[in-house]
């Protein structure tokens, strides 16, 4: 039924047509400004049929009314102004705005109208329109009466809803997830009382480990309100929706019910002889409830969060429904990615994103460029792929984050021998989550043969001539470099698009470079550092057990020829020069970095800093943070960053600890350990040894030149697009020129090549893309791991925390350190003290800046190849990467010891 039905509205507001009141049979999904997101849920489940207790919904327009006279102006203004993380100012406004609707007269008619709403025991309940909403639930930020009797008592619970949009807890919620606060009203719901025996909550999907199709249920005896504020450890169930079948089942102590009280509102009831081993659901009520579920999930077309009662007479009642909205986007499977064998269809996810280092949603036009990148990688390796725009069958993509079906590989027998080993030097806890998955029978091996995986790689190696150039580069490393160098050099020469070129051509130019420029190039760069990496392990069989924990380590400090530590050292020495200029220091550590960026493009800071800067980012301003994603603005376009890292350097005032000393002992260090190494093998494998690693120490720190490249190539391909998205704007098409890195690049040819009287319009796909973005900003966990029924194979057996409370990861750069802890989940405005250690989810060249003056690392993700951690034993700080949930562990402030040889962190 229409929510306009009369028959469905109650009562009216005398000045305008909107309804104060409407039944649950007139409230449709459409219904949502009027009566915010749990009434619209319980109106679409009472229209389908499902078992909903009856009851009304007071609307927005009562409470429109009552805040129009509650005069809460100049608080909305201040809240306008103040940050979300001034959580203090944030409690000061919304208690003032609390107040203020509480003591609001109510107009007659809605008084009249509420009162109406009350008959006999009712629940009444806050629904916000911005709550119970596929991207943010608001549950519990509002507040419930429950077996409220009497007109009077109703309407004055009515009045405390009202005033519970302004609790601090739903006042700061907004303010993290952007939303605005004049934008929120407030429905109330009235809702005849469900007198149960036994209520509670039910997931249909496994909240901890993500697996759809598997309800979770938590049950108590009495008010559900007992299992929802968490005063009762309930009877806790999970059941496979599909079968019925209850596959786990935990009694609760049940040692308190909330009941409702005589005369109205509810009392605590200890339960004195409660039996911990007895259930309060049989068998066939758990199952009847998730088939319900399921019912209700198929109906959203998404799965729930279900608040649930059954009274006496053993029915069942259904008093809320919300979406999960912290389950992780399940990537859409594409045919040819991997045959299935006789497993059951499940797919294996590895998240490309969280391997990179990259947390943060990869724009659109990001996305997809590694489409074309990924069409062009398969093409080398023998996989044609015939759409290149929708990328390799493998690549796929959810919640802007990039994943590869691994699955082909882990059902193969080369596959899951190569793969995690891999990893473990890249990516730790990714590696022990797939070589778990390998013993799971849905993944069993259906190619045995590794003869195919090992003819494919040597036509691929031959036809890149890998053999040949990696005993190049061992034979003479100062020769492979210089050629390395012309390759690249002259590559880069053939990045921009010819003078006069159109927007469809620069997009026809920047398409077939991302198909030429970079897997047609990487295969003649990568067997350099490949070579050098091989000789570590070839030193490292030879030594055997000789070798002490660390010290193969120690001889990759200080390695030379490596672009990212050769750029820190550069912005070190900048400091430096600036240091020197007493002014123009003072300048860099008392101004705000936005600032004096905006004072660098206009060309008015100090001779010191603008030359500088610009000598600077001309070498390097197309790196930043996040930089594998084109649609990411440069350092040249915005220095801010790297401006505050200036002002961190020129805080280390220790001669000491400067970075470019360190990092000349560190080589020094390592020469000597080359040495001593050699020295205690002696004869023939001392010299062996010694030449393995002078040619480690020679190659390795070349290591950084593929991931380099393909960097410069996509920052020329920005500037492309860039002036696609200018040329766009002049059309009126979009409202500024980086719109278009909100597009896709079939979205924008469609843009380039729509006729002239029907131009395309992609502003409205920019604005939700925008708005998406923000939100996927929000999100703090990703899965490393995460397969096709929506598990996320870390989360089903976490490991205990060690019984002293210290973390424990992989070992990535020796030493030992203790210091100040500095959590920093974006680099861009951190401020790093000297020696303070640094813990972060994950880093990439962008981040490493900061490493000059970090007393130690702590990444939760990487191997001991990884970026992160070659780079901190280069600097010679003690690291310890793939540390699961250190971020959250570790506070800023506090005093830990990182070992970067055992691979711990104590904390106190």
């Amino acid at each position: 039924m229409n929510a306009a039905d009369p028959t469905d509205r109650v009562e009216s507001g005398p000045q305008t047509s909107a309804p104060l009141v409407l039944r649950f049979a007139g409230i449709g999904s459409e219904s949502l400004p009027e009566v915010g997101g749990k009434a619209a849920n319980l109106g679409v489940l009472t229209a389908a049929g499902f078992p909903v207790p009856p009851g009304v919904c007071v609307t927005t327009e009562a409470y429109r009314r009552v805040a129009a006279g509650a005069g809460l102006e100049e608080v909305l203004d201040a809240l306008a102004a103040v940050p979300a993380d001034d959580v203090a100012s944030l409690g000061e406004l919304a208690s003032r705005a609390r107040d203020l609707v509480l003591h609001a007269p109510v107009p007659a008619d809605i008084a009249d109208a509420v009162r109406l709403g009350a008959r006999g025991p009712v629940a009444v309940r806050s629904s916000a329109t911005a709550e119970d909403l596929p991207h943010a639930s608001f549950a519990g930020q509002q507040d419930t009466y429950l077996n409220v009797v009497g007109a009077d008592a109703t309407l004055e619970a009515v009045r405390r809803c009202w005033a519970s949009l302004w609790t601090d807890r739903a006042t700061s919620y907004r303010a993290a997830h952007g939303i605005d606060h004049r934008s929120v009203r407030l429905a109330v719901v009235i809702q005849e009382m469900v007198q149960p025996e036994v209520a509670g909550v039910m997931f249909t999907a496994n909240p901890v480990t993500g697996r759809r199709r598997e309800a979770v249920i938590d049950a108590a005896p009495g008010l559900g309100e007992a299992v929802v504020s968490g005063a009762v450890n309930p009877d806790h169930f999970v059941v496979d929706v599909a079968t019925g079948r209850i596959t786990e089942r935990r009694p609760g102590d049940k040692r308190l019910a909330v009941r409702p009280a005589p005369g109205g509102g509810v009392e605590r009831v200890e339960r004195a002889g409660a039996g911990a081993d007895e259930f309060c659901l049989t068998d066939a009520q758990v199952s009847a409830l998730a088939e319900l579920g399921g019912q209700v999930e198929a109906h959203y077309g998404a799965p729930q969060d279900i608040e649930w009662a059954v009274d006496a007479a053993g029915a069942l009642w259904l008093t809320q429904a919300r979406p999960i909205t912290t389950l992780f986007p399940i990537p859409e499977h594409r045919p040819g990615s991997g045959e299935t064998g006789d497993g059951d269809g499940t797919r294996i996810y590895f998240s490309l994103s969280v391997a990179q280092g990259v947390y943060r949603p990869i724009t659109p036009m990001g996305m997809s460029a590694f489409r074309l990148l990924s069409a062009a990688g398969a093409g080398v390796l023998g996989f044609p792929v015939h759409d290149r725009e929708a990328g390799a069958p493998v690549f796929a993509e959810a919640a802007g984050r990039m994943f590869a079906d691994v699955t082909g590989v882990i059902r193969s027998r080369a596959g899951r021998a190569i793969l995690p080993r891999l990893l473990d030097v890249m990516e730790a806890r990714s590696a022990k989550v797939l070589r778990a998955l390998a013993d799971d029978p849905r993944f069993t091996v259906t190619r045995r043969s590794v003869r195919p995986a090992l003819l494919r790689a040597a036509r691929v190696a031959a036809r890149h001539r890998i053999p040949e150039r990696a005993a190049q580069a061992l034979l003479n490393p100062e020769a492979a470099r210089r050629r390395v160098e012309r390759l690249t050099a002259e590559t880069r020469s053939r990045l921009a698009s010819p003078p006069g070129a159109t927007s469809l051509e620069r997009l026809d130019h920047v398409e077939r470079r991302l198909g030429d420029s970079v897997f047609q190039v990487i295969p003649r760069i990568a067997p350099a550092p490949a070579a050098g990496f091989a000789m570590l392990g070839l030193a490292h069989r030879l030594l055997g057990g000789l070798a002490r924990p660390g010290e193969l380590q120690t001889v990759l400090r200080g390695l030379p020829h490596n672009v990212t530590t050769e750029m820190d050292l550069e912005l070190w020495h900048l400091a430096s020069r600036i240091r020197a200029d007493a002014d123009a220091a003072a300048l860099l550590l008392d101004t705000p970095a936005a600032e004096l960026a905006t004072r660098f493009h206009d060309g008015t800071l100090p001779a010191v800093v603008r030359e500088g800067l610009r000598g600077f980012l001309a070498a390097h301003g197309m790196r930043t943070v996040a930089e594998i994603d084109l649609g990411v603005p440069r350092w040249s376009e915005d220095p801010q960053h790297v401006i505050g890292v200036l002002a961190n350097y020129l805080r280390l005032d220790d001669p000491a600890l400067a970075p470019d000393a360190l990092f000349a002992e560190g080589a020094a260090e390592a020469e000597r350990m080359v040495g001593t190494l050699a020295a205690r093998a002696g004869g023939l494998r001392g010299r062996v040894i010694r030449f393995a690693l002078g040619r480690t120490r020679a190659l390795a720190g070349l290591r950084e030149l593929p991931k380099h490249h393909l960097v410069s190539v996509l920052a020329a391909m920005r500037a492309e697009l860039a002036a696609v998205g200018a040329d766009l704007a002049d059309r009126g098409l979009l409202s500024r020129p980086d719109d278009v890195f909100l597009l896709t690049f079939p979205e924008v040819r469609a843009a380039l090549t729509a006729p002239p009287r029907h131009p395309g319009t992609p502003a409205g796909v920019v604005a939700e893309r925008r708005q998406e973005a923000a939100r996927e900003l929000l999100r703090r966990h990703l899965p490393r791991v995460l397969l096709s029924d929506g598990t996320e194979p870390e989360a089903v057996r976490q490991p205990g925390a060690p019984a002293d409370g210290s973390l424990t990861g992989t070992p990535a750069s020796a030493g030992t350190v203790t210091g100040v802890a500095r959590v920093v989940l974006d680099p861009v405005g951190a401020h790093l003290a000297p020696g303070e250690i640094l813990v972060c989810p994950s880093t990439d060249p962008g981040w490493t800046p900061l490493f000059l003056t970090a007393g130690g690392l702590v990444m939760e993700m990487g191997g001991a190849n990884s970026h992160g951690a070659v780079v901190a034993r280069e600097y010679g700080i003690p690291a310890v990467v793939g540390v699961a949930h250190a971020t959250e562990r570790v506070s800023t402030g506090l005093r830990i010891t990182v070992d970067g040889t055992s691979g711990t962190i104590t904390v106190p």
